[in-house]
C-alpha cells in the first residue's frame, strides 16, 4: 500500500556509495551518449568500469556535462521531448557532453513499482558519477543533471549517493504520488547538489495525489501560472490535438502541463533573449494582485537554463505568467489605483475591462476581472509584448440594467501606479492629467491619460522614466 511504501525504513548502509561493486555488473542503466549531428540516435553507451568507452563516444572529461533523465515510460520507449531537448541543448552547448540516463525497463512497470524503482535507477546513476570522477577525474562542478517527472527524484537519489556533490540537480515537475511525504532519501531534495532548482507545472489536486510534486523540493521551486493548470492545456485544446493530429495524442489530456515544464526549459535554451522572469512571492494569490514584482535582494530570477544560483536557508517559491506556446515569455505588471469619492459607492463585484495602450494608441493588455471593493485596488497584468512607452491607460466598467453598477455615483482616481516586472519600471499617473467618468452611456469609461504634448516635453527634457524605471512622482 501507499502507506507501506512511505514508511519503509532504508538505512544508511543501503545508501553508501562505498558499498558499491568495483565491476559494476550490476548496475542496469544504460547511458547513452548523444552526438550534435545525430542527437535523437543511441549511437554510443558509456559504460562504467571500461575507460576505453569514453574515447570511442566522444566523452571529453574537460568539457560540461549535462545528464538527461526521462520519468515513468508505460510504453517503453522515449517521449519526443527528449530528443528535443537534447537538441536545444546542444544548440546552447554545442561542445557540452549530454548523455541521455536510459531506465526503460525499471520505468515501464505498474506506477508503484517505477516509483520504487527510482531508488535502483539513482544508484546506477550514482555508479557512473563516482566512476568519471575516480577513473576519469571528472570535475563534478561540471555536471547537470535534468530530470523529468520520477527522473527527477532519480536524480535526487543520485545525487545523495555521489562521493562529492554534483553542481546541479533540476527537476522538471518532480512527481508527486509517493514522493510528497517521503524522507529526503527517497526524493529530490536541496542536499542532492549544489544548487538545485525546480519548475512545477502540475500541482493540481491533493497532496500526494498531484501529477507534480507540490512541496518545494529545491533552493529554487518556481511555479509558472501557480503550478496548475497551464495555458494551452485544456480539455478543449487536447479535443482539437487529437482532431487534428489522431486518438494517439489522447495522453496529451494528461500529459501538457507536467510536460509543460520540459518544454518551458527548453526555451529557456533556444530563446536567449526571451528569457522568462519568476518573482519571488508568499502565495499565487498575493502574486496574481501584482504585489510580488520586486527585484530587490534577488527576488526575482531567471526561469530554466539561465537561472542565478541562489542559496537559502528555506527554498525559495517563486512564481510567474506565461504564454500558451513558445516562446512562452509574457512581460508583468502591477497596476494599483486609488479610488475616492464624496458619496458612498456600491460595493458589489464588478467586471472591469483594462486596457493599456502605448504611442501607437494600440492597446496591448485588454484583460477582464473582477472588482470586489473601493479605495485601493491592485491587480496583476500580462502582456507577450513589451509595452514601452505607456500613453494611456482605459478602464471600462459595463454597466448591468439589473444591478446598476456605479449609477448616479461619481468617483475618480486619485493616483494610479503601473509598475513594469521585466524593467523594474515605475510610472505614477495623477489624476489631475486627465480623469472622468460618463454616466448616461450603455457602458461606463473611465479614461486616465497623459496628454501628449506634456509626455513629448517631459522625454525632451527628461527622457523616458517609465523605461529608465524612474518615478514619475518627482516632476508631476
Amino acid at each position: 500500500s501507499t502507506v507501506e511504501f512511505l514508511n519503509q525504513e532504508y538505512s544508511l548502509k543501503q545508501f553508501n556509495p562505498s558499498d558499491a561493486p568495483l565491476d559494476y555488473s550490476a548496475i542496469e542503466t544504460k547511458f547513452s551518449v548523444r552526438s550534435p549531428e545525430e542527437p535523437e540516435e543511441d549511437l554510443c553507451y558509456l559504460v562504467p568500469g571500461r575507460p576505453e568507452t569514453a574515447s570511442e563516444c566522444g566523452f571529453n572529461p574537460a568539457r560540461k556535462t549535462i545528464a538527461v533523465i526521462h520519468g515513468w515510460a508505460v510504453a517503453g520507449f522515449f517521449d519526443s521531448w527528449v530528443y528535443k531537448l537534447v537538441a536545444a541543448l546542444f544548440e546552447r552547448e554545442p561542445n557540452a557532453n549530454i548523455i541521455v540516463v536510459d531506465w526503460l525497463d525499471r520505468a515501464q512497470h505498474h506506477y508503484p513499482n517505477s516509483a520504487e524503482n527510482t531508488r535502483l535507477a539513482g544508484q546506477d546513476v550514482a555508479k557512473l558519477i563516482n566512476w568519471l570522477e575516480a577513473e576519469l577525474q571528472y570535475d563534478l562542478s561540471k555536471l547537470h543533471l535534468l530530470g523529468y517527472s520520477l527522473g527527477a527524484h532519480v536524480a535526487g537519489v543520485a545525487g545523495n549517493l555521489t562521493n562529492n556533490k554534483v553542481n546541479r540537480i533540476t527537476g522538471l515537475d518532480p512527481a508527486g504520488p509517493h514522493f510528497e511525504y517521503a524522507n529526503e532519501l527517497r526524493r529530490l531534495s536541496p542536499d542532492d547538489a549544489t544548487f538545485v532548482d525546480v519548475l512545477h507545472t502540475n500541482t493540481k489536486g491533493s497532496p500526494d495525489f498531484s501529477i507534480g510534486i507540490q512541496r518545494p523540493v529545491g533552493h529554487v521551486d518556481i511555479y509558472p501560472n501557480g503550478g496548475n493548470e497551464q495555458p494551452g492545456c485544456t480539455f478543449q485544446n487536447a479535443m482539437k490535438m487529437i482532431a487534428t493530429f489522431g486518438i494517439n495524442n489522447v495522453d496529451q489530456i494528461v500529459k501538457c502541463a507536467h510536460e509543460r515544464s520540459v518544454h518551458l526549459f527548453i526555451d529557456s535554451l533556444v530563446n536567449r533573449q526571451q528569457q522568462s522572469m519568476a518573482y519571488r512571492c508568499s502565495s499565487k494569490d498575493a502574486f496574481n494582485r501584482g504585489l510580488c514584482l520586486s527585484c530587490r535582494k534577488n527576488r526575482c530570477n531567471n526561469l530554466g537554463y539561465g537561472v542565478n544560483k541562489v542559496r537559502r536557508a528555506r527554498s525559495t517559491k517563486m512564481y510567474l505568467k506565461t504564454g500558451a506556446q513558445m516562446p512562452f515569455k509574457v512581460f508583468h505588471y502591477q497596476v494599483k489605483a486609488h479610488f475616492f469619492s464624496q458619496k458612498n459607492l456600491i460595493l458589489s463585484q464588478q467586471p472591469i475591462l483594462v486596457s493599456l495602450y502605448e504611442s501607437s494608441h494600440t492597446p496591448h493588455i485588454n484583460i477582464t476581472f473582477i472588482y470586489h471593493m473601493i479605495s485601493l485596488l491592485s491587480f496583476l497584468l500580462t502582456t507577450d509584448v513589451d509595452i514601452g512607452e505607456l500613453l494611456m491607460v482605459k478602464m471600462l466598467w459595463e454597466s448591468d440594467s439589473f444591478f446598476s453598477y456605479f449609477r448616479d455615483n461619481d468617483f475618480m482616481i486619485r493616483r494610479m501606479r503601473i509598475k513594469a516586472g521585466e524593467t523594474q519600471a515605475k510610472l505614477i499617473v495623477f489624476g489631475k492629467m486627465c480623469a472622468f467618468f460618463s454616466q448616461n452611456s450603455v457602458s461606463t469609461f473611465i479614461y486616465l491619460f497623459m496628454p501628449p504634448f506634456y509626455r513629448l516635453h517631459r522625454r525632451k527634457m527628461h527622457g523616458s522614466f517609465f523605461k529608465q524605471g524612474q518615478n514619475e512622482a518627482a516632476i508631476a
